[in-house]
């Protein structure tokens, strides 16, 4: 009965993995606002390097 079902419990395995994964990376996504922000922060002290130099 066991071997039978294998596939299935494998599969319900993989299933709940990718779940949580997903969930993972919604919890943890910066939202755009900010990512925008730390973008134009990190080119102008990039920006800022090239002229000092």
């Amino acid at each position: 009965m066991l071997a039978k079902s294998w596939k299935k419990i494998g599969m319900l395995i993989l299933i709940i993995a990718c779940v949580f994964n997903i969930m993972g990376k919604l919890v943890n996504k910066l939202s755009l606002n900010k990512e925008m922000l730390y973008s134009a922060t990190y080119m102008n002290e990039q920006e800022n390097q090239e002229e000092q130099k």
